[in-house]
């Protein structure tokens, strides 16, 4: 069985890490989102970008969540920065 989710990148995370989204086979020790962030920031380079302590948020099946919100096998995954307005 396979445990793959949807990964989304929006604005300077797309800009930093060079492509829109991917689809991911998580691994054994990644069960919520900020353990992603944490996986994808270990990458290295513009992944650095999604590392713990930047600003960064994060939408699970459209919906606002925070580090500990869990992942399951299909679930959308979108990082974007905040959004400013004027």
């Amino acid at each position: 069985m396979t445990n793959k989710v949807k990964l989304l990148y929006f604005a300077s995370l797309r800009e930093a890490v060079g492509r829109p989204g991917e689809e991911l086979e998580l691994p054994a020790d990644v069960s919520t989102v900020g353990a992603l962030r944490a996986h994808l920031a270990g990458r290295g380079d513009g992944w650095q970008a999604l590392a713990a302590g930047r600003n960064v948020r994060a939408a699970l099946n459209q919906r606002m969540v925070g580090a500990d919100a869990a992942l399951a096998a299909g679930d959308e995954v979108a990082f974007f920065p905040p959004v400013t307005g004027g």
